[in-house]
């Protein structure tokens, strides 16, 4: 359940942590921190970047209210937002990097997700789907060798 974290600090000094990651997220994309305050910083982050997708002068005023800079305020309402507005949701990504060299802490990266990363990188089952029936491939086939086989003889003569 998101929100429930204590992060071994007091209430006040653990908001103020979550308020700066959150602003330094918003700001460069991307931080490297630990797995369980990239949790608590998703959730955060998440609600802001909602809040923004529609830019009234109360929602501005809720986020100015919890991030830090007035500038990545900016950023978030004519950049960040826009760019997810139709994306319900999961805006972050948590890549694990492995433990942190001196006491062993799960460290990992969380960043901000690229729709246009999103698309242009297929998975190979989709690939798999959309390559047609076999005998559309064989036919395909065909065709592009019998295309390369003129184009020989044209170079030939």
């Amino acid at each position: 359940m998101p929100g429930t974290r204590k992060l071994g600090r007091a209430s006040d000094h653990r908001m103020a942590m979550l308020r700066g990651l959150v602003t330094y997220l918003l700001e460069h994309g991307r931080i490297e921190t630990t797995v369980t305050r990239a949790k608590e910083l998703r959730s955060l982050a998440e609600k802001m970047i909602t809040i923004a997708k529609e830019p009234t002068l109360a929602n501005k005023r809720r986020v100015l209210a919890f991030v830090t800079k007035e500038d990545v305020v900016k950023k978030l309402f004519d950049e960040i937002a826009p760019q997810y507005a139709g994306r319900p949701g999961g805006y972050t990504r948590i890549i694990r990097t492995g433990p942190r060299r001196g006491d062993a802490a799960e460290m990992c990266i969380i960043e901000l997700v690229q729709e246009e990363k999103k698309a242009a990188r297929r998975s190979r089952a989709s690939a798999r789907r959309n390559r047609g029936s076999r005998a559309e491939r064989v036919k395909a086939a065909q065709a592009a060798e019998a295309a390369a086989e003129e184009a020989v003889e044209a170079i030939d003569e």
